[in-house]
């Protein structure tokens, strides 16, 4: 099958076409012919090496952590899924590989699509909206009346955070440019931040939920606009102990987050909040609740450009340029 690797790592390398293996069949798997595969900046960390000490892969690594497509494969002990069915997903962090024709994964990491959008908008979901469900459901526990910042609202999980957050009756404060502070407020944003010139902590107060996506210094500052007891969600690290539990963690690279993230837990407990980190994990279930919201219209999804499967390499430097509002797509089939 055709796909795009890497060989090594490193951010001037480029994604190689090459011919691959078709994706073994497991018991528990479907095997997805790849319509089309969002572009995410974790593409180009993985790329540049950046997940080295906590994503081990193996070189050549295909890249790509969103998928929309069809089944045409299940494996023995598959229940929920026939060829046929039009899927998307983010594959377990583990076997990701979207950049190519077909890909195996496991069902319980697998949702059908939504109904309502095409292969490509179906494809710009999983990975933006398995961050943003997991940031203000699970560790926020975001409710109606709750007020939350989300960093950079224009981007492709401030996108679908900003219409998650007001679907679940929360007040919505968004950073962005002056350019997009229209189209962001158009998204369901209550307050819109000019990252470029305002300040936040002048603007917003005793807020509950920080989704947090920037350096350590708009942390601080997201930090103080907390109330007491409230909550800072980054999706951009440092990473801590408990997400080195999670992944299961060698004991010296445990020790390591847990000197990463001793600044920022430290300012946590001076401001009396709480911090956490997310790397959003593959969740099947979730998928298939966010399917039911767009498919209610409740969130639509938000994509700037779509590239031809050939230009795998331009969708990544746009991606990476930070030009884009709203998520990426390649299309694949």
């Amino acid at each position: 099958m055709k796909a795009f690797i890497i060989k090594r790592y490193g951010r001037n390398n480029r994604l190689h076409p090459a011919d691959m293996p078709e994706p073994d069949v497991r018991d528990d798997d479907v095997l997805v012919q790849v319509h089309a595969a969002g572009v995410n900046l974790l593409d180009a960390k993985i790329r540049n090496g950046e997940f080295k000490l906590i994503l081990p892969y193996g070189l050549p690594l295909i890249l790509g952590n969103d998928v929309a497509g069809v089944v045409i494969k299940t494996g023995a002990k598959v229940s929920r899924f026939k060829p046929g069915d039009e899927v998307y997903a983010r594959p377990d962090k583990g076997r990701i590989g979207t950049f190519a024709e077909f890909i195996s994964m496991n069902e319980k990491d697998v949702s059908l699509k939504p109904e309502s959008i095409s292969m490509e908008e179906a494809a710009s979901l999983p990975l933006v909206g398995l961050t943003a469900w997991q940031a203000l459901v699970e560790k926020a526990g975001l409710k109606k009346g709750q007020k939350v910042f989300i960093q950079a609202g224009s981007g492709g999980v401030g996108t679908f955070a900003i219409q998650l957050a007001k679907h679940l009756g929360a007040t919505v404060a968004a950073s962005t440019s002056a350019a997009n502070a229209d189209w962001v407020r158009r998204l369901g944003a209550d307050i819109v931040i000019d990252y470029k010139r305002d300040d936040v902590e002048k603007i917003l107060s005793d807020y509950d939920v920080v989704l947090h996506s920037q350096d350590g210094k708009t942390m601080e500052k997201s930090m103080r606009i907390l109330k007491k007891g409230g909550t800072l969600v980054s999706i951009s690290g440092p990473p801590d102990s408990d997400f080195a539990k999670e992944i299961g963690a060698s004991w010296l690279v445990a020790s390591i987050m847990r000197i990463l993230s001793f600044g920022a837990k430290r300012k946590a407990r001076q401001c009396n909040v709480n911090f956490s980190f997310l790397f959003m994990r593959a969740n099947g279930e979730q998928l298939k609740r966010i399917a039911s919201l767009v498919d209610s219209g409740a969130i639509r999804p938000v994509v700037d450009k779509v590239f031809a499967f050939d230009a795998a390499n331009d969708a990544l430097d746009y991606v990476e340029a930070g030009r884009a509002k709203g998520k990426v797509v390649i299309k694949v089939k």
